[in-house]
């Protein structure tokens, strides 16, 4: 026996039937196909970068007063900070920010903590957009003797090798489990 059986009011405050949903979707219908969590679309890139042009740093010429200004339209400096082109540096120097798609904090935390294991990296970090979409974006920066890409590069190099290493020790420990295991049921009789 069901427990609202009886019309309820809807948004409009007309009696409407339960079962009936128009033509809004359930939940069921809502939740995305599970392929689609991992696997790329056509013209789909897993990774892309875009330099840090978040923030501009500028010197005055007259001055020397440091300035900093968020998300540049060049055409709107002043004429002194036009002129000063050796004083212009456009976002945070070697600094990228990186698009992973159909990926999650799983990867985003490993990446993220593998560079901050390298002296050459001056912060890594990401952030996922929104809970329902794979992807994620990895902000790195380093002190110029690498670029981002190198970086990225060389951390997925070193988790690569780290979880071989840990795949090869957990199944060399497994299968010594089981032969300690298949002794000790052979000795009770089993």
């Amino acid at each position: 026996m069901r427990r609202n059986s009886f019309p309820t009011l809807g948004n409009d405050m007309r009696p409407r039937n339960p079962e009936s949903r128009g033509n809004r979707p359930t939940a069921e219908e809502n939740v995305p196909n599970r392929f689609e969590l991992f696997l790329l679309g056509d013209g789909e890139k897993k990774v892309t970068e875009e330099t840090d042009t978040r923030e501009l740093a500028l010197q005055s010429p007259h001055c020397g007063t440091l300035h900093l200004f968020s998300n540049i339209d060049f055409a709107s400096l002043p004429d002194e900070y036009k002129s000063a082109n050796d004083f212009l540096s456009a976002g945070i120097p070697s600094t990228s920010v990186f698009t992973f798609n159909k990926e999650d904090h799983t990867l985003g935390n490993m990446l993220r903590a593998r560079l901050l294991q390298s002296p050459h990296v001056l912060f890594s970090g990401y952030k996922v957009p929104h809970p329902l979409f794979s992807k994620f974006i990895l902000r790195v920066q380093t002190d110029g003797t690498l670029t981002p890409r190198q970086a990225v590069l060389q951390a997925c190099k070193d988790l690569v090798t780290d979880l071989g290493l840990l795949s090869r020790e957990f199944t060399k420990e497994w299968e010594l489990r089981k032969m300690v295991g298949e002794g000790v049921d052979g000795m009770n009789g089993v």
